[in-house]
């Protein structure tokens, strides 16, 4: 008789521990997949340390000139087109300087294409830009390409 009591009175609740276990497995097997593809994006670029330039070389049809916006060191924009520094004292007479140098550039051979690589400091604002490329549009150029320089 007292083991029929205790069989009644021993009813305890039981949890099901068969969904938990599946989510934990989920889970695991997720952070598993994840970590991996962190690892392999973590890659190192190997360069050839005898390569130049990154550029490709111009075509037999193309011709490039570079116009570089930069900061100098005590932080004023400094404006250049191939290696020749330009200094004006105002939009007009820089937008005016810049078409003259590119088309003294760019002129010099009759190609079909006469591209202007146009190179810009990161830190450099858009506003700061926008007369060389009035000035590249005033130019005989026929393409431009931008480029950022990194420092």
């Amino acid at each position: 008789m007292l083991k029929q009591r205790l069989k009644q009175h021993s009813g305890f609740a039981s949890f099901n521990m068969t969904p938990i276990i599946d989510v934990v497995f989920l889970l695991i097997i997720f952070f598993m997949l994840v970590c991996q593809f962190i690892v392999a994006e973590n890659f190192e670029v190997n360069i050839p340390s005898d390569t130049r330039n990154a550029q490709k070389q111009p075509k037999e049809k193309e011709m490039v000139t570079t116009v570089s916006v930069m900061k100098s060191d005590n932080d004023e924009i400094t404006y250049a087109v191939g290696s020749e520094i330009i200094n004006a004292s105002g939009k007009q007479e820089l937008i005016e300087k810049i078409a003259t140098a590119v088309d003294a550039q760019l002129g010099t051979v009759k190609l079909e294409r006469k591209i202007v690589c146009l190179r810009i400091d990161r830190d450099i604002a858009y506003s700061n830009t926008q007369n060389v490329l009035a000035a590249i549009a005033e130019s005989i150029a026929t393409d431009i390409q931008l480029a950022v320089i990194n420092k």
